[in-house]
């Protein structure tokens, strides 16, 4: 059975707890329906880090960086809302950047077309589902999330929570984040795909081109 994660688990290392979370399922309920996703890629930011928001400083919008491991930061980027979770130490955070459409005993047909319907494509259709949460505002836009009702919060096990499902990928691949303007640490490799899932991720960190050791590092969660 699946297992609600709690607020402790949060409360690490950005990059550990974003490499933590690949397999996890997020679970939101609306009207009665679990609508679910596996995260299958994430991005660490550190308060440190000029790619951060936190690296802007503290105000009352950003606040929830700064708060325990476990809290909800939610923004508005490229027209729609992004989902964030605070690390260990104030400041660092993990942005999820996109997942998988996620069906079990809690979250059926009915909720797979529910996201379906939450998130259609530009003509209107259901659109795919590995393209449903293949990104950070497809995502929460299947889900339902918003930033005007879950910033800043804690999870609630009867509304928003994430749960380990037992799933783990057998890789990971490292590589750079996205949209990180030039002289913003733009270099550092904060960004974890699930390397079953590269192809469903907001960019695929292994299409032609990418080379091993220069553009990306594949790591074994057996000896992480």
């Amino acid at each position: 059975m699946p297992t609600t994660l709690p607020d402790t688990f949060f409360d690490r290392d950005a990059q550990l707890l974003a490499r933590e979370l690949l397999g996890k399922v997020i679970r939101h309920r609306v009207d009665g329906l679990w609508l679910s996703a596996r995260i299958i890629e994430t991005e660490a930011y550190y308060c440190v880090d000029k790619g951060s928001h936190a690296s802007l400083g503290y105000t009352e919008k950003r606040k929830a960086l700064f708060l325990d491991g476990g809290h909800i930061y939610m923004y508005y980027a490229r027209g729609g809302d992004s989902l964030n979770f605070s690390a260990h130490g104030p400041g660092n955070a993990v942005l999820i950047k996109s997942a998988y459409p996620w069906v079990d005993e809690l979250s059926g047909p009915d909720s797979l077309a529910r996201m379906q319907l939450n998130n259609p494509d530009t003509q209107g259709r259901p659109r795919p589902l590995n393209a449903l949460c293949a990104g950070q505002t497809l995502l929460c836009r299947a889900l339902g999330l918003k930033v005007r009702e879950w910033d800043a919060k804690r999870f609630n096990p009867e509304r928003l929570c994430v749960n380990d499902v037992g799933e783990r990928p057998s890789r990971i691949i490292q590589t750079t984040r996205l949209g990180i303007p030039h002289g913003r640490d733009e270099h550092l490799m904060y960004r974890f795909v699930d390397a079953d899932y590269t192809a469903y991720c907001t960019r695929n960190p292994l299409r032609r081109g990418q080379v091993e050791g220069r553009d990306y590092v594949s790591l074994e969660t057996a000896s992480l």
